[in-house]
């Protein structure tokens, strides 16, 4: 087991580095640009019940520190990810694990979705976006309330035979009690945190930049967000978290460690450097030598016992 290696909810990842969900799409563009072997794992675009075209363009924006988009959960629906995507992935890193993001805009969808998601052999795990909002329920995201969050995992994870982890919304005064509520509902696992929800507005037009008007804020100005909500869901749940928000170097890596992460997801620095991530895979090593870390494993124990 290399000084890298960690395992997540049973599963085992050779490092700890993966695409945020929707950066690598379904890994045919980013394959041009990187070895999809080296990562640690591979995260898929949400995927929905039905195809999806998505939010009207400008859907992307650069802003302070960071990115604003509002894609609109553009896909190509569960059955075409089942019958071409998926099995691209797996005859061309037989390898790779894959973790499978699931939205949805109901119970049933979300359910239906993740049953034929862990259907996939060479998905592992299953990540379930909760930023999406309930039809049923006046369009607040599922995310935003526990019991919800408690039912909804539970009826996930009653019709899948693959570890669940919850990927929560930082939109919300306190994200312990949805963390807590992910738990109760029997998750193997958290991944923290989603985009925050900014805007940005044209002085010319006077218009939002993006067509959508408010959009999810990544990048750097999120990253001391992401730390601060990873330390304090660590402090109440012993569950893996997988860390997201403003990962750019190795050090970040290793921040998000020290808040109690187990592995950790690159998005918007993928956009202005397609190798980001292998390129962070790459300088782990001297970045642990340089603070004495002599593995990742050690490190988990260390700061979580």
């Amino acid at each position: 087991m290399g000084r890298l290696t960690v395992d997540l909810a049973g599963v085992t990842l050779k490092n700890p580095v993966m695409p945020a969900s929707g950066t690598a799409a379904y890994g045919q563009t980013m394959a041009q640009q990187l070895d999809l072997s080296a990562l640690g794992g591979l995260v898929i675009k949400s995927t929905t019940a039905a195809p999806k075209a998505g939010n009207p363009r400008p859907t992307t924006a650069p802003t302070t520190a960071g990115w604003l988009n509002a894609i609109g959960l553009k896909n190509p629906g569960i059955d075409n990810v089942l019958a071409e995507k998926l099995p691209w992935l797996a005859s061309h890193y037989p390898e790779l694990p894959v973790i499978g993001s699931v939205a949805g805009a109901s119970f049933d969808e979300y359910v239906t979705v993740a049953q034929k998601m862990a259907s996939a052999e060479n998905v592992k795990l299953l990540e379930i976006n909760i930023s999406c909002p309930n039809v049923d329920h006046g369009g607040l995201a599922f995310g935003t309330d526990p019991d919800t969050v408690t039912a909804l995992t539970k009826a996930i994870v009653d019709v899948v035979n693959k570890p669940v982890f919850m990927k929560l919304t930082p939109n919300v005064t306190d994200i312990v009690p949805i963390a807590k509520a992910a738990e109760a509902g029997g998750a193997a696992g958290l991944t923290m945190i989603n985009t925050l929800t900014g805007m940005g507005i044209d002085l010319q037009t006077r218009q939002p930049i993006l067509a959508h008007g408010t959009g999810g804020l990544s990048g750097k100005a999120i990253h001391p967000l992401a730390v601060r909500m990873i330390h304090e869901v660590r402090q109440q749940t012993s569950l893996p978290i997988i860390g997201v928000g403003g990962v750019f170097t190795p050090e970040d890596v290793l921040e998000f460690y020290l808040a109690g992460a187990n592995a950790v997801q690159v998005g918007a620095a993928t956009y202005g450097q397609p190798t980001a991530c292998t390129d962070i895979i790459a300088g782990l090593p001297a970045a642990m030598d340089k603070y004495g870390m002599t593995s990742l494993k050690a490190l988990i124990k260390e700061v979580q016992g």
